[in-house]
């Protein structure tokens, strides 16, 4: 038996209730596959899909954007932003727990030839001024030339304060940098801290929103910023390979998911609080929870047999050590929450 029990012919774990591995595992509910089933489409390339051109019309307008960019993945919208920013040689300054630094395989560095300078982050996922401020070089033909500050909001699944992303945005800007903002959980963040899209968007040049975790949509990533910008982003992505033709049904999605599920991040955010509460008053281990992610550190030993416990219970959770990531998201019902923290008690019991 594998970590995650025994599997049917779809991938999927039998009689598994509850997924917790990632808000990357949410699947289309019947409204939103109406809406794929039902999508205007038309050659993305040449622009003359209407359900794409939409979406990014209504994106940019949430964010107070002058123009975006449909992309089919995040990382890649991260990509094609830093190719955008920076030329070969150029350095990107990034927290060192950051996911275009840590996740995306280092493609800045192996395709866009940009150096990544990753500054100590603090405890809450923010960038100090200060260390970012020390870490932009001089124009000396002896450096690589500092032109990018890269911030991410949230981190971990902790949220950062608008007044800190400004605070470092501005320490960059005052040096003639750009910030691109990596907001794959835009829309949690904004949840939490109770503010408008325009707030928090307006903290960076380029934002990149995922469309594909907490909010349901099967894939695609939303890049935003100046037109000039995003002219050269949108060539980036055909380098990339990219490009989409009936992306429609993709698009469709997400404008549904815009629709109608961003008022659902709040009971994600307050299910993930209920199971670090309870998992915290089985005190067997180090829990750290913030908007809709939880990190719970089980002895070493417990790793293994945990998750088999869990697997068995009808519950799937990550297999990263020391700190196991569990993230709760519009699939995972009260039902399957209290199967997942009785499925812990008992364990421990």
């Amino acid at each position: 038996m594998s970590l995650y029990g025994n599997m049917n012919s779809t991938g999927d774990a039998l009689g598994c209730v509850c997924d917790l591995r990632s808000d990357t595992m949410t699947r289309p509910d019947d409204a939103m596959r109406a809406a794929i089933s039902t999508a205007n489409v038309g050659d993305d390339v040449y622009g003359e899909d209407p359900s794409v051109t939409a979406l990014e019309a209504r994106m940019a307008q949430m964010l107070d954007k002058e123009a975006a960019v449909f992309f089919p993945t995040g990382t890649q919208s991260n990509l094609a932003a830093v190719m955008a920013h920076c030329g070969r040689g150029d350095e990107v300054i990034i927290g060192d727990s950051y996911h275009i630094y840590c996740d995306e395989a280092a493609g800045a560095s192996v395709l866009a030839g940009v150096s990544m300078n990753a500054i100590a982050a603090d405890l809450d996922g923010a960038l100090s001024p200060a260390l970012v401020a020390d870490n932009i070089k001089d124009d000396d033909p002896h450096y690589a030339r500092s032109r990018l500050l890269c911030l991410e909001n949230t981190v971990g699944g902790q949220v950062i304060s608008l007044t800190k992303m400004q605070a470092a945005a501005q320490v960059a800007w005052n040096s003639g940098l750009a910030v691109h903002l990596d907001g794959a959980r835009f829309f949690n963040a904004i949840t939490v801290l109770g503010c408008r899209a325009t707030d928090l968007a307006k903290c960076a040049d380029t934002v990149s929103v995922c469309l594909s975790k907490g909010l349901g949509a099967p894939a695609g990533s939303v890049l935003l910023g100046p037109q000039a910008v995003m002219s050269q982003a949108r060539r980036n992505r055909k380098i990339l390979g990219g490009a989409m033709r009936q992306a429609g049904v993709l698009a469709a999605a997400g404008l549904y998911a815009l629709d109608n599920n961003i008022p659902d991040l709040a009971q994600d955010h307050a299910r993930a609080a209920r199971m670090g509460d309870a998992l915290r008053k089985l005190n067997v281990g180090e829990v750290k929870q913030g908007s809709n992610m939880l990190f719970f550190t089980p002895a070493p030993e417990h790793h293994q047999p945990l998750g088999i416990h869990m697997a068995n219970a009808g519950v799937r959770i990550g297999g990263q050590s020391p700190a196991i990531r569990m993230v709760l998201h519009r699939d995972v019902t009260d039902e399957g929450l209290d199967t997942a923290i009785a499925a812990f008690r008992s364990y421990y019991s």
